[in-house]
């Protein structure tokens, strides 16, 4: 039984909790998660594991017990690394989803507070708003034309209105808020909702396909191809030679798991992931993975002004009125009691008047705010002032006519207050309210008052304005005809300090940012010019302006305009297809439910984590949770250091892949005792391949990261010389092996010294040439080596691993090796350093 308190004041934080104990979570049903156990057993199902294992249990048979036992270490090892990085990822996303939940703005004890969806409980008060996802099932309480999407549902794209007051006051899961507001109680919550009866609704995160992750894995095919027929080719020429069958099958084997890179779009997925990780910590949160590749690409950011590029810390600074312009800080402001109603009635503002701080009071709209704090002292001055009247009927406020308007009964009578955009109420106004008369709006009064809104704009201030309306009330689209103009609040919005570092940073990165914005076009231009985003007023364009032109006229014009004023989100969609006209690869912000399309047709959709609606979180890649403009440029240097750490890893893997199979492949052509063994190999794979690929993939940004443009949204992984240096990094790391083991014969080394003069030549190399991969374009002498803990860490673990294989007695069984002394290890550190050091002689001199 619902009683009158609860439709007041909701649910106390008591009675919530006791609820949400007795009816569970307000969510749906999830696909079951993959146990950690299913994870490390799916680590064993790859083509090449399974003839390893194959290869262990032949060894097994034909006495070899030492080589099965350390295959199968080594193989196990081996699940393990691949099992810690794919738990790691699902980890990572799992807690990305949770924090893209839904959420709810509820009445608990009274006060307004915006909790979890899927805290919601049975009875609870939940307020509901252009753009909103409905959290669960309601019955409407109260409304205000008040529209839902119901396709989710139905099938139906056409809007549904709903009311209190009709049959048609129920309202499901899942819906989505087309117009007006309303209140409502929750009735049904989780699986006993309409959705969650018909079905599961989609997971917020969406982990897609990357598209760099699929051409990896085709890549990898290609490569499995080559390095078997390679394998086979080394496999058979040394049994047509005379060597022992068994050995060269488990060579093959073994060469063939080595030399395939089958970990690279696994490596790739965790890269992402953990960049991921790292964007949430400078509040960008991705909701598509492939988003964070195409971040790096960014040439063009268009960015919502208020909040973003601006503080969102409202503060009126100037009141016209009475033909005067009054500075709210220096001058003694006359009263204008009709002006104090039409922004203080015409206001969405969510009052606790048991907070006595009027700053601490309200919660709502900045813009809405920022006007009660102006005209009030405090809460309870406030109360009495609202006590005096009610509201009947409202028009909400619709960023296509820019404007909102109530009718408030005060005792008897009804009066309409209007507040919005200057131009479009100077347009609706008949009459104005001077020094307490009103008279005919006549041009003269209407040049004074554009005059006054211009000089306002032109010191960056936000114009607000007021009229009323007390005869001749219709409700419906005349309601704002006839108007009385009562004067204008100038709303002053600071720029983040961040920001223009952040757009000076965008800059040197070869990226524009362009500013789109709502505000008047000298309030614009007075933010863009401080900003440094704009020179003069030819680079500010306005929504009227832009409905002038044609959409070819526009995408010419984008090339020089860098501020778009007075747009409304249809406008949005406009300029984002005018950028990609001009191949451009655009990250576009939004928060309202029409700045949707928009951010959906962009690149890169930003959509707002504290001022963005669902709708538009639903449309977009990433989520700003700070709805900071210094944010997208952060994301976007992630997505830069995220994609050029793939290059690396591609870069370190595929090299030393190559110069593994070309040091056996060149033994057999010339002729040459087999260099390394089977398990020799496999060591090599165990060594250098895992963790020091992945300690690459967490590579800190090199300093110059963002110097320089952005790279071609289709850009091959292997452009820019890549592909060359891996071919002849690989083939010298795997010619410096040969001639290691061959120095070693001409020295009159045993057979097995000889292989260990090869198997350090080679991990000592491959070790050397992962800080190589660090950059492109600086030598290892310019490198911090000590930026990399991670690196440095994966590497002293490989080096410890040889150590024990070469110095202790029973891992020189297991791998037939031998202690080398100092002149042997001369002969390896000879071989494995010469070529690091001649290319970064040439990287240093060059």
């Amino acid at each position: 039984m619902i009683n009158e308190r609860e439709l007041q004041n909701g649910l106390t934080h008591e009675e919530a909790n006791r609820r949400l104990k007795k009816y569970g979570p307000n969510r749906l049903e999830k696909k079951k998660k993959i146990s950690a156990i299913k994870i490390f057993l799916q680590q064993f199902n790859d083509f090449m594991v399974w003839v390893l294992i194959a290869a262990t249990v032949i060894s097994g048979f034909m006495g070899e017990k030492a080589d099965a036992i350390t295959i199968l270490i080594i193989v196990v090892m081996n699940a393990i690394l691949g099992f810690f990085q794919e738990y790691r990822t699902e980890k990572s996303l799992e807690a990305l989803k949770e924090m893209a939940a839904p959420t709810a703005k509820v009445v608990r004890s009274g006060a307004l507070t915006v909790v979890n969806a899927e805290e919601l409980v049975i009875g609870d008060l939940v307020l509901l708003e252009t753009g909103d996802r409905v959290p669960a099932d309601c019955m409407l309480t109260e409304d205000s034309n008040f529209m839902l999407d119901e396709s989710l549902l139905t099938g139906e794209s056409v809007g549904v209105e709903k009311s209190c007051k009709t049959k048609e006051n129920s309202i499901f899961m899942g819906t989505t808020v087309l117009k007006g507001k309303a209140r409502a109680r929750v009735v049904e919550t989780g699986m006993k909702t309409e959705m969650g009866k018909i079905a599961g609704m989609l997971d917020n995160i969406e982990n897609e396909r990357s598209p760099l992750k699929e051409k990896l894995a085709s890549l990898g095919k290609v490569l499995v191809i080559i390095c078997i027929a390679i394998c086979i080719i080394v496999t058979f020429t040394g049994i047509w030679r005379g060597q022992d069958k068994y050995e060269m099958f488990l060579l093959g084997v073994s060469l063939a798991v080595a030399a395939i890179p089958e970990g690279l779009p696994a490596i790739v997925t965790v890269a992402l992931a953990l960049g991921v990780s790292r964007m949430l910590r400078r509040n960008a949160l991705v909701r598509k993975l492939p988003a964070v590749e195409t971040l790096g690409c960014t040439s063009i950011i268009c960015s919502d002004k208020t909040g973003t590029l601006t503080e969102n810390k409202m503060m009126v600074k100037a009141m016209y009125f009475n033909e005067k312009i009054y500075k709210v800080d220096e001058d003694s402001i006359p009263e204008n009691l009709l002006l104090k109603k039409a922004f203080t009635y015409c206001n969405d503002c969510n009052f606790d008047f048991k907070e006595k701080n009027i700053s601490k009071s309200l919660f709502g709209d900045p813009t809405e705010t920022a006007l009660i704090k102006a005209l009030f002292k405090d809460s309870s001055e406030l109360k009495k002032f609202l006590d005096k009247s009610n509201r009947v009927y409202d028009i909400p406020f619709d960023s296509d006519r820019k404007m909102m308007s109530v009718i408030m009964k005060e005792g008897t009578k009804e009066i309409c207050y209007v507040k919005g955009a200057p131009e479009r109420i100077i347009g609706r106004c008949k009459y104005i309210l001077d020094r307490g008369e009103v008279r005919l709006f006549t041009s003269s009064y209407k040049e004074k008052v554009e005059k006054a809104v211009e000089n306002m704009s032109f010191n960056a201030l936000r114009c607000i304005a007021g009229a009323y309306k007390d005869k001749g009330i219709v409700r419906g689209k005349s309601l704002e005809d006839n108007l009385v103009f009562l004067g204008v609040a100038g709303i002053i919005d600071p720029p983040r300090k961040e920001a223009k570092d952040a757009v000076l940073k965008c800059k040197m990165a070869g990226i524009r940012a362009v500013m789109i914005t709502g505000d008047h076009k000298n309030t614009a231009f007075a933010i863009g010019k401080e900003l440094d985003i704009c020179k003069d007023q030819s680079q500010v364009i306005t929504g009227e302006e832009l409905d002038k032109i044609s959409d070819r006229k526009l995408a010419d014009l984008v090339d020089r305009v860098s501020v778009f004023a007075r747009v409304s989100p249809n406008h949005k969609l406009r300029i984002v297809k005018a950028f990609k006209s001009k191949n451009k690869i655009v990250a576009m912000t939004g928060d309202g439910v029409n700045d949707a399309p928009a951010v959906k047709e962009a690149d890169i959709g930003i959509s707002m984590g504290i001022s963005g609606t669902d709708v538009t979180k639903e449309a977009s890649s990433m989520i700003l949770l700070d709805d900071n403009f210094a944010t997208i440029v952060a994301a976007v240097e992630e997505g830069r250091v995220i994609y050029y750490n793939i290059r690396k890893f591609i870069r370190y893997l595929l090299s030393c892949n190559l110069g593994e199979v070309l040091t056996m492949f060149l033994s057999s052509l010339f002729y040459l005792d087999t260099p390394l063994l089977p398990i020799q190999i496999l060591l090599v794979n165990l060594a250098t391949d895992g963790l020091p690929a992945i300690a690459l993939g967490v590579d800190p940004a090199n300093e110059d990261i963002m110097i320089g443009k952005p790279r071609p949204k289709n850009e091959s992984i292997f452009a820019r010389g890549l592909s060359e240096k891996i071919v002849i990094r690989g083939t010298l790391i795997g010619v410096c092996t040969i001639l290691a083991f061959m120095v070693g014969k001409l020295y009159g080394y045993n057979l097995k010294t000889c292989r260990t003069l090869a198997l350090c030549t080679l991990i000592i190399s491959q070790l050397i040439h992962v800080f190589e991969c660090r950059s492109e374009e600086h030598s290892i002498f310019q490198i911090n080596l000590f930026t990399n803990v991670y690196l440095l860490g994966a590497v002293t673990i490989s080096i410890t691993m040889l150590i024990c294989v070469l110095y202790i007695p029973f891992m020189q069984m297991v791998f037939h090796t031998a202690a080398l002394n100092i002149i042997q290890w001369g002969i390896v550190i000879f071989f494995s350093g010469i070529i690091a050091l001649t290319n970064s002689l040439y990287l240093y001199f060059k």
